[in-house]
């Protein structure tokens, strides 16, 4: 095991534990990633590799050499030459390659494999439970509560079914429940959708009472079923929207309002899923509960709370409800009102107008956006999770700004959210053309000398090559600090780019001094100045 200082190592610990969180044991492409990598790096085909500043970079000889990169701060955030789409092969040997030096490969990668072991047993059990239940059962009553008092004997016999269920078993024994609820439905197909609906809506509801119940941390939860409560959702929103265009029976009105009724349940208390409780309370009003009446008697209710004594999530739930009615600033006022907390709320609602073509309604609340965003970024200590509230800021305002050609404010945004938003604002900058503050930009971000593209890099060469001197000169003084003949390399590389551009803008003298000190400055590095020999530099020079 190389010797790396203490704070790689646990750079690289808690960097395992987000890979790991990529990929699911379960799923046969993971595993077999997994596995590939864990091939490759066993082979050493890992070469080349780089630990520096929160970063890996490597070379993986597979039939094609495979060149990577993967920020050990968000891994996801990461690079391959190969064609693979999202965290592939070479990645993950490279990691393990690094990751070798700071723990043992071995065990985290049956760490990782642990919960697909209880997963088929539990999916096996869950299964077993759920035949059992079909056999004994029958069609239920058309009767709501009938079908709720059935959901919710059903669910507790399957997570029963193996004892106190660990968090990796739950998303197979939710899919037995669901295999249950679809085998008991009613024959007629549209009573079947209003039943599977409610099964899910119910199911919603006892995993998450459930997962508070038993314990499991945030973190837990959603690294090993997290996505179930996605799924759900997902599945509810699908079926209320096809039910929605349909012309529904009159006999299912006393149904969709006892769903409507039992919607408070969703926002009556707090807990960690009150994200999750709030989009399923908004995609059920926004979808299938249509009638005024209904929208009425439920804002109704949340007023009478009065203002300090609702819960938060009752306070986005009557939000919810202004914005239903175009009220919106009474809407945003809620928001403002409920400051941080409320602000990843308008998403919601930046998806909604769009589809309406609502573009006069959204600029307020893409203004609020804007305004808040440097507030709310301030207090936050992930940086992974600033940059995911980034991504979907800037792609919930992007359309809108394009719409209405307000280019401004987007680029207000990701200016503001810096530097959380490089990435979308270093593109817009390029794509605009406007290159020295895109130059400005790598400047501030301090970035990594081998990040630089180098196609972006030839196209401003030849367009405005004045705005690259600042950023070549910080470049090369990256490479030669690091102080190996790789580095010495790459910076003669990028002295011979500052000594072109300095004869293109006929500011050779520039160049002259400007070498001369840094040789001087240098003369200890004698590897260095026999790479600028060997480029020639030197003789350019002393000619």
């Amino acid at each position: 095991m190389a010797l790396i200082s203490e704070a790689i190592v646990q750079q690289l610990k808690s960097a395992a534990v987000k890979v790991a969180g990529l990929l699911r044991p379960e799923v046969e492409e993971d595993a077999r990633i997994f596995q590939k990598g864990l091939m490759l790096y066993r082979q050493g085909l890992v070469h080349h590799q780089k630990l520096m500043a929160n970063s890996i970079w490597a070379t993986v000889q597979d039939v094609t050499p495979a060149r990577i990169y993967i920020s050990l701060e968000d891994p996801e955030d990461s690079s391959c030459t190969c064609p693979a789409q999202g965290f592939c092969r070479h990645r993950m040997a490279a990691f393990m390659h690094s990751y070798s030096q700071a723990d043992s490969v071995s065990d985290w990668v049956e760490e990782w494999r642990k919960p697909a072991k209880e997963m088929n047993i539990a999916s096996q059990l869950g299964l077993q439970r759920a035949k059992d239940l079909i056999k004994t059962g029958g069609t239920l009553a058309y009767d709501y509560d009938c079908w709720i008092d059935s959901f919710k004997n059903t669910f507790r016999e399957i997570m029963n079914s193996y004892g106190k269920p660990t968090p990796y078993v739950i998303s197979n024994l939710v899919q037995a429940y669901l295999r249950k609820v679809e085998a008991s439905a009613p024959f007629k197909k549209e009573w079947k959708e209003l039943y599977d609906l409610i099964g899910s809506i119910e199911a919603f509801h006892l995993l998450s009472e459930l997962s508070e119940e038993l314990g499991y941390s945030g973190e837990t939860i959603e690294r090993y079923y997290g996505y179930v409560f996605d799924s759900l959702t997902d599945k509810i929103e699908l079926t209320a929207e096809e039910m929605s265009l349909l012309s529904l029976p009159f006999d299912f009105d006393p149904f969709i309002e006892k769903i409507a009724a039992n919607t408070s349940r969703l926002v009556e208390h707090s807990g960690m899923f009150d994200f999750e409780r709030i989009h399923l309370y908004r995609i059920l009003w926004t979808s299938m509960l249509k009638k005024t009446v209904w929208r009425d008697a439920e804002r109704e209710r949340l007023e009478k709370f009065g203002e300090g004594k609702r819960l938060f999530a009752e306070e986005i739930a009557l939000a919810h409800h202004y914005f239903l009615t175009k009220r919106d600033k009474e809407t945003l006022e809620i928001v403002k009102r409920n400051g941080r907390p409320a602000l990843p709320c308008l998403f919601y609602w930046l998806d909604e107008l769009p589809r309406a073509r609502e573009w006069s309604r959204m600029g307020s609340y893409a203004d609020l956006l804007v305004q808040q965003i440097r507030v709310y970024l301030a207090d936050t200590d992930d940086y992974y999770a600033g940059r995911v509230f980034v991504k979907h800021s800037v792609k919930a305002v992007s359309l809108y700004c394009r719409e209405t050609g307000k280019l401004d404010l987007l680029e207000r945004l990701m200016n503001q959210s810096l530097p959380y938003s490089f990435v979308e604002y270093e593109s817009f900058l390029f794509e605009k053309g406007d290159y020295e503050k895109w130059s400005e930009l790598y400047t501030y971000a301090n970035f990594d000398a081998l990040e630089l593209p180098n196609d972006k890099i030839k196209i401003v060469q030849k367009e405005n090559p004045a705005v690259l001197l600042p950023i070549l000169h910080h470049a090369t003084d990256m490479f030669i600090s690091q102080k190996n003949r790789a580095s010495y390399r790459q910076a003669v590389r990028l002295l011979k780019k500052l000594r072109t551009i300095y004869k293109k803008l006929k500011r050779v003298g520039e160049w002259e001094m400007f070498f001369e000190k840094l040789l001087t400055r240098t003369k200890r590095l004698r590897a260095f100045h026999e790479e600028c020999a060997r480029s020639k530099l030197i003789e350019v020079q002393e000619d």
